[in-house]
């Protein structure tokens, strides 16, 4: 071999060797790890079909004609204005309306693109991104950046419902650390939504379910549904007779047995993805979600003005349970900026609950599977029209909430873990109204003097709806039987101040678990909510009626003892030992004083909330212990709590949680926060005849959840003699003032009768 030749070979070698450094990771990475994480995590994914239809040319110029109807209309009387005559005007008007110009110009800007596209059939996100590839986002300080769309899209919380972020709303976890905070080890934290009594909001495990319902009456649409009694039925008598799971379709279920009705429920009825599951991938450190996912994300839902809510709905194909979602070239052609009702669509459910009157989706509820309803609230501030004075005023939820591309901000200040997008931007009432706020009334300077102390929802939130939940017992459900199912017992509902609405004070630092944190700045330091005011319920009108709750409770569930409920419901801290009450007495001074004196405090009101649920009590410190997930067909169907959370904790991801490599990644650090000491332990809760092990009881939370409320704002607020006498709805002692003080702020020069207009 000569020297050229030889060269050439050492060349092609080392050639080699470089492209396999680098192909063999990319390799193993695109192709190798997602199939490892799928088989890992037991998580499920595949090509996603929905309805659609390619319409004919005819049938998009008609559509078209139909959507901009009323534009060109209301366009039409405004040129045709000096014509006196009825007949003669409506002529002119059905002229001006069959222009070609006006039928461009009026309506749906997309329509017109459609039409010089070429497109007639709606194909999900393929068909959005022929056009917005790439999309322009502005940031807070002016500048200007080009992105992915796709990629914008799926590193959303509406997407991924979760985020390592740093410093998300300021939150502290009860070992004294700011949750991912900058030199921390992140960890993906959020969707922890008190008012879901937590065990539901746990989406790996309820992210799509059909219920098998007995509805007494039967169902709007369902008629072929025969009427059945109104008596529970047991665990062994809701035996379904379903169609082949493995046919394609989505009217799996048709076969029910007679009398019973499938019904959507899942959490991800409120997201965007239309997968079998969240988006599981973004909770590890490295990994995309796969194109099949991406593929099923709803654009839809978020930009269209005829969006249909009747399309979602659960279906069942070969591969498992998923979301329906509308994929209508009607839809499609009205797509523009997303309205307050493209918000409302999910987000009623969460403010104004299903049971508000003006919450339109809850109207709309599936055109098969209609989704359950939830007569609860979690939070009862609706935003409408009717019920808050920005959205009759024409405000648009992204007026105040200014998104940057498609991340959205939920504000700089809260005490939960649902995660934000932008947890840095500001949202807040002093970024229209100034601190000056109140520049009309006769009293405007005593007015403008509370700002300091009282937050402005604190005044202009006067109430909460009446079903704003404040006590939920999902251990003892109890059988509705006008939904036909069973359902997480609410003990205590109320929207009223000193009931449903509770005042602390807030400096925007908040807990783990949703705990408002904060200082009397003018207190004698006695001001402890996580060892008082969030820990108990002192009002004996809430007292006496979890007690007649309790009562009728223990008709079905004889083992109830109406004392110790009572006790646990309304002082939960008594759940626990006299040692691990001290210890939470001083993590409570070593870790969060700090916290809880940072910055400026001022009174706020917050929609406090507890839960009783079943707990792996091996992972338990002075705060809590690690709450257990239900798994919702099971638990709506047989009412059969503790089977429930069984079946829950077969599905893979959770047994995953209890192997080591969780343990290290994710769940050492998650429990650190959660105040459990001694890192996760990893014994599996379920036994070998898969019943619940004995480490897994019963618990109501050990202290209430505080969950802001921001929604529901009235123009007139509360009078002065609301705060300001004995009996009114600021509990001045509770808050940390000093006797002297409460004097003077309930004193008869404070209450005189005057009349404060806004």
């Amino acid at each position: 071999m000569n020297i050229r030749s030889l060269f050439a070979t050492k060349t092609r070698r080392r050639l080699a060797i470089v492209l396999a450094v680098i192909l063999v990771p990319a390799v193993l990475y695109k192709v190798a790890y997602p199939l490892f994480f799928d088989a890992y995590t037991g998580v499920k994914n595949a090509p996603l079909t929905y309805d659609t239809r390619k319409l004919s040319e005819a049938e998009f110029n008609q559509l078209a004609l139909e959507l901009t109807e009323s534009a060109r209309r209301e366009r039409a009387e405004a040129t045709v204005t000096e014509e006196r005559d009825a007949f003669a005007r409506e002529v002119k008007m059905e002229i001006l309306m069959r222009t070609p110009s006006f039928i461009r110009e009026s309506g749906y800007a997309h329509i017109e693109y459609f039409r010089e596209a070429g497109i007639l059939e709606y194909k999900g996100p393929e068909t959005c991104l022929e056009c917005h590839a790439t999309i322009d986002i502005t940031h807070e300080d002016g500048s200007v950046e080009t992105v992915d769309t796709l990629d914008n899209i799926v590193n959303t919380v509406h997407f991924k419902f979760q985020s390592a972020e740093g410093g998300a709303f300021s939150t502290y976890g009860y070992d004294g650390r700011q949750v991912n905070a900058e030199g921390a080890r992140k960890i993906p934290v959020g969707k922890i939504n008190r008012a879901c009594g937590i065990p539901g909001s746990f989406s790996w495990t309820g992210w799509a379910a059909l219920v098998a319902s007995r509805p007494e009456h039967g169902l709007e649409g369902e008629a072929e549904q025969s009427p059945v009694s109104a008596d529970p039925p047991t665990a062994e008598g809701i035996t379904l007779a379903l169609n082949d799971p493995g046919a394609e379709g989505h009217g799996v279920g048709e076969g029910v047995a007679d009398g019973v009705v499938l019904r959507s429920e899942g959490c991800g009825q409120c997201h965007i993805g239309g997968n079998y599951h969240p988006a599981t991938e973004k909770m590890m450190p490295v990994g995309d979600v796969p194109g099949v996912a991406k593929e099923g994300i709803d654009c839809l839902i978020c930009h269209a003005a005829e969006y249909d809510m009747n399309q979602r709905y659960v279906i069942q194909d070969k591969k498992g349970l998923r979301w329906n979602q509308d994929r209508s070239m009607r839809a499609a052609m009205t797509v523009g900026r997303a309205t307050n009702q493209n918000c409302l669509n999910c987000h009623q459910h969460n403010m104004g609950g299903d049971a508000y009157i003006h919450n339109v989706a809850a109207k709309h509820l599936g055109d098969k599977h209609q989704r359950l309803l939830h007569t609860g609230a979690k939070r009862g501030n609706p935003f409408s029209p009717e019920s808050d004075a920005h959205a009759a005023a024409g405000i648009k939820c992204t007026d105040c909430h200014v998104p940057e591309g498609h991340k959205i901000p939920r504000g700089r200040k809260g005490v939960d873990l649902v995660a934000s997008d932008l947890p840095h931007k500001e949202v807040s009432c002093e970024s229209c109204h100034s601190q000056a706020p109140h520049n009309v009334s006769d009293h405007r300077a005593l007015l403008n003097g509370h700002v300091a102390r009282l937050a402005c929802e604190t005044c202009h939130i006067p109430q909460l709806e009446d079903n704003n939940v404040v006590l939920r017992d999902w251990v003892h459900p109890t059988w509705d039987a006008e939904e036909g199912i069973w359902t997480p017992t609410d003990v205590y509902r109320s929207g009223q101040p000193g009931e449903g609405l509770m005042y602390l004070w807030f400096n925007g630092n908040g807990t783990f678990l949703a705990n408002a944190l904060g200082s009397n700045p003018e207190g004698d330091g006695s001001y402890n909510p996580l060892m008082e005011q969030i820990a108990r319920i002192d009002n004996p009108d809430v007292i006496a009626a979890v007690r007649a709750a309790a009562e009728e409770l223990k008709q079905q569930y004889p083992d109830i003892n109406v004392d110790e409920y009572v006790e646990m419901a309304t002082n939960p801290l008594s759940q626990l030992s006299p040692e691990m009450l001290e210890k939470r007495r001083q993590m409570v001074a070593d870790n969060l004083g700090k916290a809880m004196q940072e910055g400026e405090s001022r009174i706020y009101p917050f929609k406090p909330f507890n839960a009783m649920m079943f707990e792996d009590m091996n992972n338990q410190g002075p705060f809590g212990a690690m709450i257990l997930p239900f798994d919702y067909a099971v638990y709506y169907e047989t009412g059969d709590a503790r089977a429930a959370v069984a079946k829950a904790i077969q599905d893979p991801i959770v047994l995953r949680m209890y192997q080591e490599p969780f343990k290290l990644y994710m769940m050492d650090e998650f429990m650190a926060y959660f105040g459990v000491e001694g890192g996760w332990k990893t014994i599996y809760p379920l036994t070998a005849d898969k019943t619940l092990a004995p480490q897994v009881e019963p618990h109501w939370m050990r202290q209430m959840g505080t969950l802001m409320v921001n929604h529901g704002i009235q123009r007139k607020g509360h009078d002065c003699k609301a705060c300001h006498q004995p009996d009114g709805i600021l509990d001045y002692a509770a808050l940390g003032y000093t006797p002297e003080r409460i004097a003077e702020l309930t004193s008869n020069e404070i209450i005189a009768e005057i009349e404060i207009e806004p």
